[in-house]
């Protein structure tokens, strides 16, 4: 592939996107679970859940600070290296950007001061409403981006404006209710409860291990477990929602993670394992299971999921009828308000297939102009690449049933077993902890790139969205962003291995108060004085 102004673009875009989404899951995740246990706290008043809180929030810190600083460059990138496709769709994007800015980042970001540093200031109660509001404010800021990202997917609320020229949005209520959106919001914050999950099990299993700290990684597998189960279920439940809301909003994603290339008659199968090939149009050695793609795609026994040979199809008859909307905009611009009514009526019959006609754009400037060689080879780039969408999908998936049989495992030894862990499930626990990441990445390397060549899909080709700049600029910039990124990635390790071998800090003097007191109580001496329970 020639890699060009676009390809760079799209690349530097990636790269920042997939770092900023290393700290996002752990974040979601951890931010839930550092309130939960500040919560058992303040109803307990047993010092170690402070311990607990106070540990696992000082890693949720150095997290959270890593993600805010990429989560800000990324979304200049918008507005440098796709500054058309801010012009042609900003009016709806923006608004879900700008919410998120002012509502849940400034909810988290002032919180998470008051509890790194009201301790002291703020009674149990407070501080334990300030630990779920800087969780509320994490979750609150995932939904808002992902809402400006699921209207990217599926585009509702809105259409295009042929005298200026732009996306304008017609119904806000639709663009934060879209269903994609929402299946994304609940699908993606679960993976990060997850991935946290995983991460406080295996921080856990590791003092557990190394015979250290071992009453608070016993209490933190317990919540880990209880709660990664409760979350892994969901993640695979709302995948199935995902893939239910695909099947009609964005039906070549669902047939190329498929490798679906023919429409099977009702319900299809879905392909467990295979090889396909995208030159020959075929899987090779497909395994596929009967009727679970039919289930997954439509829930019914009784409707086609259309294959990618037929889609392609369509989008060439979408092209040809962009054809008609294109030629009608440009009367509309070159006329304006002479423009004849019955322009403006075939432009609005059509407009819905504008987009198709701009895919056009890559093969030549006046899309009226084109070939049936040039729309037929548009049509063939609605196609995304199918073998990195197939297998991605498959790994994630995996690894998402894996998480599920590891939490219930463990939530099983936790509730049923004493708290009593076998060597190996520990180390097991130890090593698995980089395997959430992984698929938190493939998920979104699937929501991302199945939407080629699309940056709004059906609306905006990735080909007219990026700026005019130098291959230079670019170069220098990806340069520049891999060295810094990895300067903070080398910071953020160091620190959280720094602190998961200092361990928790301990309260001594809380503690041995809380100690003398249980003791008094279970010698029903609770009038002793404290000094003289402690010795």
């Amino acid at each position: 592939m020639e890699i060009g102004l676009v390809e760079l673009s799209r690349m530097q875009f990636a790269m920042t996107a997939m770092y900023h989404f290393l700290f996002v899951p752990l974040t979601l995740g951890l931010s839930i679970l550092v309130a939960i246990m500040e919560t058992v706290y303040v109803m307990t008043n047993r010092p170690i859940w402070r311990q607990m809180t106070k540990f696992w929030g000082t890693l949720f810190g150095i997290n959270f600070v890593l993600g805010v600083a990429t989560g800000i460059t990324m979304e200049f990138q918008f507005g440098m290296n796709w500054s058309y496709y801010s012009h042609y769709v900003g009016d709806i994007f923006g608004a879900p950007l700008a919410i998120e800015g002012l509502m849940a980042f400034f909810l988290e970001a002032t919180f998470v001061g008051l509890f790194f540093f009201g301790w002291d200031k703020l009674t149990k109660v407070q501080h334990a409403v300030v630990a779920w509001l800087v969780a509320i404010g994490s979750n609150f800021s995932a939904l808002w981006i992902l809402i400006a990202n699921g209207w990217m997917q599926n585009p509702v609320g809105a259409e295009f404006n042929p005298d200026t020229m732009r996306m304008e949005m017609t119904s806000f209520f639709d663009v934060v209710f879209n269903e994609v959106a929402q299946a994304k919001f609940v699908h993606t914050v679960s993976a990060g409860y997850v991935t946290a999950s995983v991460f406080v099990l295996g921080v856990s299993a590791l003092y557990l291990l190394q015979d250290r700290h071992k009453d608070l990684a016993r209490r933190s597998i317990a919540v880990a477990s209880a709660f990664g189960l409760a979350s892994a279920l969901s993640v695979v439940v709302l995948g199935d929602e995902s893939g239910y809301s695909a099947s009609h909003t964005q039906k070549m994603k669902l047939a190329a993670i498929e490798a679906m290339w023919e429409t099977h008659p009702a319900p299809a199968p879905f392909t467990a394992i295979g090889f396909p090939d995208q030159e020959a149009r075929e899987t090779h050695y497909a395994v596929e299971i009967p009727w679970v793609m039919g289930l997954i795609g439509t829930r019914s026994l009784t409707h086609e999921v259309p294959g990618i040979n037929d889609l392609v199809a369509e989008a060439e008859d979408l092209i040809r009828e962009g054809l008609i909307a294109y030629d009608a905009l440009m009367t509309i611009r070159e006329q304006r308000d002479a423009t004849p009514p019955e322009v403006r009526a075939t432009f609005e019959a059509h407009s819905d297939a504008l987009g198709y006609a701009f895919l056009l754009k890559r093969y030549v400037d006046d899309p009226r102009d084109a070939t049936d060689t040039q729309i037929a080879m548009a049509a063939d780039d609605t196609v995304p690449g199918v073998a990195p969408l197939f297998w991605a999908f498959r790994v994630m998936v995996g690894l998402g049933f894996s998480f599920i049989a590891v939490m219930l495992y463990f939530f099983w030894r936790a509730n049923f077993r004493n708290m009593q862990f076998p060597r190996w499930s520990l180390y097991a626990a130890v090593a698995i902890i980089p395997t959430p990441w992984l698929a938190a990445e493939l998920g979104w390397f699937v929501a991302e790139f199945g939407r080629q060549p699309w940056t709004v899909d059906g609306v905006l080709p990735t080909a007219l969205s990026a700026s005019h700049l130098s291959i230079a600029d670019l170069l220098i910039t990806l340069a520049g962003f891999v060295t810094f990124y990895s300067v903070l990635f080398v910071i953020e390790m160091s620190l959280m291995v720094k602190y998961i071998r200092k361990g928790p800090f301990l309260d001594v003097a809380e503690t041995q108060d809380w100690q003398a007191r249980h003791e008094g109580r279970l010698r029903g001496d609770t009038g002793a004085p404290i000094a003289t329970l402690a010795e």
